[in-house]
C-alpha cells in the first residue's frame, strides 16, 4: 500500500486516488459537495450541471477501482444527483439498497417539501460482500417509555431490544445543536456513519472517504476499530479532523462486540451479537411489560 492509513491527507481526491492500489479498500464512503452553492472555505460549490456530473463520474470510477471485490461503496447525496450516480455505478458495481435517511430540509420553492437524503449502497461484486443485519432500539415516548407504535396485541413477540434496521432510517437525525456542530456546512452525525460501518465491515477493515470534511467518517471508523483514510481539500478542515481524531478512542464495545452509541444510549447493534451481549441490558422478565420499561445497560456494566 503506497498510502499510510489512519490519516487525513490534504489534497484533491482525483490526484490522491492515484496513490491507492486497485482492490485495496474494504469500504469507500463519499459525501461530496451537492452543487447547491454551499459556502465551503476552499471549494466553490457552483459548477455547471454537466461539469459537476462529469467530475462526479471521475471520482465514482475511482471509488469502484480501489474497493476490494468483497467490499462495499456508499454515496450520500440528494435524490437529484443520486439518480445519475446510480447510472454510473450500474456499469461496474452491484446495487444493494437505496437507503432513505429521513432528514427534512428547508422549502425549495414550487415543489414537494424535501424530507430525506439518499445513501446509495453498492457492492463491488455480485456475491461475497460483507452485509450484516442490524437492530435499532424500539421507538418510545421520552418520559413514559411506552412504545410509540401500536403492534396490535403482538408486543409479546417483539425482540426485546428493537426491530431490524430497514432501508428507511428515521431514528438518526441531523445535527441540530450548534454546540455539536463543526464549522462546516454539511456535517453528518457520527452514528450515521457507525451504522454504515457496522452493516458492511469488520474491525480492522479499511475505510476511505474522499471528501473527509471535518473527519466524521474517520472518527466513526476509529471508534469502531476500523482503519481510515480521508482526503480533504481544505487545510482548516483537515487540521480540525486531526484534532478530533487525537481525542477519539476506540471504545464502542460490549463484551468485545462493536456497537454504536449516541448520548450514552446504544442506537445500532448487530443482530448476530445479541445473544452474546443481551445480559448487558436490563430486560423486563414479563414480556407484557415491554412497552412500560426502557431497556437499559446494567448498572454493573462500565462503559470503557
Amino acid at each position: 500500500m503506497n498510502r499510510e492509513y489512519d490519516t487525513i491527507v490534504l489534497g484533491d481526491c482525483l490526484e490522491l486516488f492515484k496513490a491507492i492500489p486497485s482492490n485495496s479498500v474494504d469500504i469507500t464512503f463519499a459525501d461530496p459537495p451537492f452543487n447547491l452553492k454551499k459556502k465551503y472555505k476552499t471549494y466553490h460549490d457552483d459548477r455547471a450541471v454537466q461539469e459537476y456530473l462529469d467530475w462526479c463520474e471521475q471520482w465514482i470510477t475511482e471509488m469502484v477501482r480501489v474497493t476490494k471485490p468483497s467490499g462495499s461503496l456508499f454515496i450520500h447525496n440528494i435524490p437529484q444527483w443520486l439518480t445519475f450516480y446510480a447510472a454510473y455505478l450500474n456499469k461496474s458495481a452491484y446495487f444493494k439498497h437505496w437507503i432513505v435517511w429521513d432528514a427534512p430540509t428547508v422549502p425549495m420553492g414550487k415543489s414537494l417539501q424535501p424530507a430525506h437524503y439518499g445513501i446509495l449502497f453498492y457492492t463491488k461484486s455480485a456475491k461475497g460482500a460483507k452485509i450484516y443485519e442490524l437492530r435499532r432500539p424500539h421507538e418510545r415516548e421520552r418520559r413514559s417509555g411506552y412504545l410509540r407504535k401500536d403492534y396490535g396485541g403482538k408486543k409479546s413477540l417483539l425482540h426485546p431490544f428493537g426491530p431490524l434496521v430497514s432501508d428507511v432510517w428515521t431514528d438518526i437525525h441531523r445535527i441540530r445543536h450548534k454546540t455539536r456542530r463543526d464549522e462546516h456546512p454539511c456535517q453528518l452525525p457520527v452514528h450515521l456513519l457507525e451504522r454504515i460501518l457496522l452493516m458492511a465491515s469488520d474491525a480492522g477493515d479499511t475505510v476511505l472517504d474522499p471528501f473527509s470534511g471535518t473527519g466524521t467518517t474517520a472518527v466513526a471508523a476509529k471508534q469502531l476499530g476500523r482503519r481510515y483514510l480521508g482526503f480533504e481539500l481544505d487545510e482548516q478542515y483537515r487540521r480540525l479532523s486531526v484534532q478530533k481524531l487525537e481525542q477519539t478512542r476506540a471504545h464502542r464495545t460490549l463484551k468485545d462486540k462493536w456497537v454504536s452509541w449516541f448520548l450514552d444510549e446504544i442506537v445500532t447493534l448487530r443482530e448476530a451479537d445479541w445473544e452474546i451481549i443481551k445480559d448487558c441490558f436490563c430486560i423486563p422478565q414479563d414480556s407484557r411489560l415491554v412497552d412500560k420499561q426502557k431497556i437499559r445497560l446494567n448498572a454493573v456494566f462500565a462503559r470503557r
